[in-house]
């Protein structure tokens, strides 16, 4: 196999979920680069894959890269995988990415599972482009302000959320986004998966006292004209202030506009 970089796409739960290419490139690649090489021993060990692995995390990916890089230029062809789906979406992956491509090695993917996808393709909001969002801010207070931005975005907006942290998120999906509805995918691809659509407030509602386990992807639909006519008119209305009128009123209070998508 020609030295290089191969960005292989590796299941998202179930380990059958993994392409025949990618098979056939973890078994010939001279070194795996692993996001966490105990779970991709998992992989290994399941598909009968004996490649050394070596970790590469958002931790220690910038001391990686020079090792990584030298291992091409001696002739290795090294795969990047990720501990579910497809690399440097939202995992590791995106600046040694850059740094084979800046070094002019050989850099490739292989295509195969993806969250963004699998909840785009089972949310029913799709069709027209989306906005995949990744994790949100952890501090309260710049979450509730991009989810303010994200309640105008027009497409269907892909969210990650950790089990831990799903009641919050929803109670603040609930005050920003109101009746919006949701698609909430769970442990997708596995044994106990679960897709949900509702409203923030009808979701809180299903997942109150039970304990949130696996990972999770979340779908915001996007804003219909009629909705997005009703937050303007709602606007003008705030705008207008004293019925009297008030010179140093302003322009406070306006929508912040929708991110753009795509």
């Amino acid at each position: 196999m020609q030295p290089g970089l191969y960005v292989v796409a590796t299941p998202i739960g179930n380990l059958a979920d993994i392409t025949l290419r990618a098979l056939e490139t973890l078994r010939a690649a001279g070194l795996i680069v692993a996001e966490d090489t105990r779970w991709t021993r998992k992989l290994c060990d399941h598909h009968g894959l004996h490649a050394p692995l070596v970790s590469c995390h958002k931790f220690n990916e910038a001391a990686r890269v020079d090792l990584i890089l030298d291992k091409i230029r001696n002739g290795t062809a090294v795969a990047l995988v990720t501990d579910a789906g497809t690399p440097a979406i939202s995992d590791p992956g995106a600046r040694l990415v850059a740094a084979a491509r800046t070094a002019g090695v050989y850099v490739t993917a292989l295509p195969g599972p993806c969250a963004v996808a699998m909840a785009i393709s089972l949310c029913g909001f799709g069709g027209a482009g989306f906005l995949f969002e990744g994790f949100l801010p952890r501090g309260s207070n710049a979450r509730k302000s991009r989810l303010a931005e994200l309640a105008g975005c027009d497409r269907p907006v892909v969210i990650y959320e950790s089990p831990y942290r799903l009641l919050k998120l929803l109670a603040e999906m609930d005050a920003a986004l109101r009746d919006r509805t949701l698609y909430l995918g769970r442990e997708l691809t596995k044994q106990f998966e679960e897709s949900l659509v509702g409203t923030p407030a009808e979701l809180i509602a299903k997942f109150n006292g039970r304990a949130v386990k696996g990972e999770l992807v979340l779908v915001i639909s996007p804003l219909t004209r009629a909705e997005r006519r009703h937050r303007e008119d709602e606007a003008e209305e705030q705008d207008d202030g004293d019925p009297e009128g008030d010179d140093g009123g302003g322009e406070a209070g306006s929508e912040p506009s929708g991110p753009a998508a795509g």
